[in-house]
């Protein structure tokens, strides 16, 4: 008897899923003949062909950061080597226009596009915002961009379809949904195993809660909710037909959560290490006042806190009247209003340290200011625990700065490293061994650290503007066949 109740409800029950499942795929089949008709319709060039559409999906293209400054470099690489292009920017920064965008990347970046690039605004980004899921962000935000991916399809639908901020959740949609090619370029893996490491550990970072951290099950649940994560994320990277990542570190968490080990490369981001390379580079001249700059959108990972202290801590332990004053110059762009505050926090920690008379704070500033003060730093300061690449750091190398960044991700992989068998910088991890490294290079000879300097600028030539149109071409070359 309980054997035909189970059967009486369990075939039905399997019947009514088998017609869920159909209608669900007739329905996406549905939708991607729409939106193949939608793409044919669209307008043609002057010469009768329609121009090939190559999107990008970049949310917050005027940013400032480095994501950025690779987009525009991406942009205009494919303008140069391609003629029948239209280059699309999915955008949600509705509150500048398309030349206002382009202008702020010529003043940031120095970069000028060689064609128009028409973009599509978005009026659903508050989806990827990291403030609207206080918790299971990671999740929240990857469905988010499902729906912003939705949105931006919706409203053009590309030929070739490139995530360059990492939101690899939306690569199926277009993919599958709007028949493209489909590559992306990832900065930093939106999950890592490092991150994985962090919850088994119990460790507390500004990712990890200390509430989270005092709780074995708390702890094991966030590792299960994590590893799941993983998987999706994995199983979402691997629709990709060309991946691009920006580092050795990145490249090694990507191929063990994608497994796309065949069109996977690395392409370094591209730094305009040229327009740096143009300061002159001399023995110091005698100064009544030394200064270490910061370059990074004000954003938790870039632990910002982390450089204040271990200045105010340099501060401290040095012997007044014996050397010369020290300035903290703190470079960066503010996205929105939680990067303001973040800022606004900083002050005040400035404040309770005693050190709000040393530190200097310079928000989207030009270009121009940005490279001045590179020129007359002595230290460049970096200290984002497993940074992905880091443009800055490779900035403050080619302007001639002592760089000084932590002994992790792509810093300690791929840029500072020794350059012929010569130091090129320094590598630090927490507090005292910043304020240490620091004294240590301010107790250098200017000639010592003129040599220090020179090598770092000869190591810096493989991430320069040319060698990334190179490598990038290369990778996005099987897209347009």
């Amino acid at each position: 008897a309980c054997f035909r109740l189970l059967c009486s409800l369990l075939l039905p029950a399997l019947f009514l899923s088998g017609i869920l499942c159909i209608c669900l795929v007739v329905l996406l089949w549905g939708v991607r003949l729409w939106l193949q008709r939608k793409k044919q319709l669209s307008s043609a060039g002057r010469d009768g062909k329609r121009p090939l559409l190559v999107a990008f999906f970049h949310p917050y293209c005027n940013a400032g950061g480095g994501g950025e400054r690779v987009l525009w470099c991406a942009i205009r690489t494919l303008q140069k080597k391609y003629r029948n292009i239209t280059c699309v920017v999915y955008t949600g920064d509705r509150d500048a226009t398309g030349e206002e965008i382009v202008e702020g990347a010529f003043r940031r970046f120095n970069i000028k596009l060689i064609h128009p690039v028409k973009f599509v605004f978005l009026e659903k980004r508050f989806l990827v915002e990291a403030s609207l899921y206080p918790h299971f962000t990671l999740l929240g935000q990857s469905l988010g961009s499902v729906f912003l991916g939705w949105e931006a399809l919706f409203k053009c639908v590309p030929d070739i379809y490139i995530d360059s901020m990492g939101y690899a959740f939306t690569i199926p949609l277009f993919k599958y949904l709007g028949g493209c090619h489909v590559g992306c370029y990832v900065h930093y893996p939106t999950i890592s195993t490092d991150m994985l490491s962090v919850v088994r550990n119990q460790d507390t970072r500004f990712n990890n809660a200390a509430f989270i951290t005092s709780s074995p099950l708390f702890s094991k649940f966030k590792l299960v909710y994590y590893y799941f994560f993983a998987f999706m994320y994995g199983l979402v990277g691997s629709c990709s037909d060309v991946v691009m990542v920006n580092s050795s570190w990145t490249l090694n968490h990507i191929l063990s959560l994608w497994r796309t080990g065949a069109c996977t490369s690395v392409v370094y981001p591209p730094c305009d290490v040229q327009t740096f390379l143009d300061i002159p580079l001399e023995v110091e001249k005698s100064t009544s006042e030394y200064s270490i700059v910061s370059i990074g959108q004000f954003r938790p990972e870039k632990d910002h806190p982390l450089q204040i202290r271990a200045f105010a801590k340099l501060l401290k332990e040095k012997r007044v009247g014996q050397q010369p004053s020290l300035k903290l110059i703190l470079i960066g762009g503010c996205r929105n209003q939680q990067d303001e505050e973040r800022v606004n926090n900083l002050k005040c920690l400035c404040e309770q340290l005693g050190v709000s008379d040393d530190v200097m704070f310079r928000i989207n500033i030009p270009f121009e200011e940005l490279k001045r003060h590179l020129a007359e730093a002595t230290i460049g300061l970096h200290t984002m625990w497993n940074e992905h690449f880091g443009i800055g750091v490779v900035e403050c190398m080619a302007a001639g700065t002592v760089i000084l960044a932590h002994n992790s991700g792509g810093p300690k992989l791929d840029i500072v490293v020794p350059h012929e068998g010569r130091v090129t910088g320094f590598l630090a991890e927490d507090e005292d061994s910043y304020a240490e490294t620091m004294a240590f290079i301010f107790s250098l000879s200017p000639e010592k650290r003129l040599e220090i300097r020179e090598n770092a600028r000869h190591s810096v030539h493989r991430f320069s503007d040319q060698h990334f149109e190179e490598t990038f071409l290369l990778s996005v070359e099987p897209l347009f066949k």
